[in-house]
């Protein structure tokens, strides 16, 4: 029976290995598109600051699928969960939404005091998390 759930679970993974491959690669081409469309639209062969941090954004979002790819390859492969790459996938996640915080939005609520202590308060406790990784040496097997 629990064979059986096994089988179950590494078909599991292998089908969401499968969708996250796929979403990366679409991603990519989306990036391309994106950076050829304001490269070519605008005969300055410039980029605007919102053209600039989109394609940051999807930059950094394809920077965690792959992260995501390589954590599921790893567990389908050894049978291991790295905590650190989890806390680096994280870490690269609140880096991006920081990144992608533009001051010249319309939106208000953007730059309000507590979402901007509520984000240091996470980077300061991933980075503690991350360093206690590190220095502890955990990997865990499953």
């Amino acid at each position: 029976m629990l064979e059986n759930i096994d089988r179950f679970e590494r078909g599991i993974y292998l089908i969401l290995l499968l969708m996250l491959a796929g979403v990366i690669l679409f991603a990519v081409i989306e990036l391309g598109v994106i950076l050829a469309e304001a490269l070519i639209s605008d005969f300055s062969y410039r980029l605007d600051n919102h053209e600039i941090l989109n394609a940051f954004g999807f930059f950094l979002l394809i920077l965690i699928g792959l992260e995501l790819l390589e954590t599921i390859k790893a567990y389908l492969t050894r049978n291991e969960i790295h905590f650190e790459i989890i806390v680096l996938l994280a870490i690269i996640a609140v880096a991006r939404k920081i990144i992608l915080l533009d001051p010249f939005t319309e939106t208000a609520g953007a730059f309000d005091a507590m979402t901007l202590v509520g984000l240091g308060i996470i980077v300061i406790s991933l980075g503690g998390c991350y360093y206690l990784i590190k220095k502890a040496g955990i990997m865990t097997r499953i």
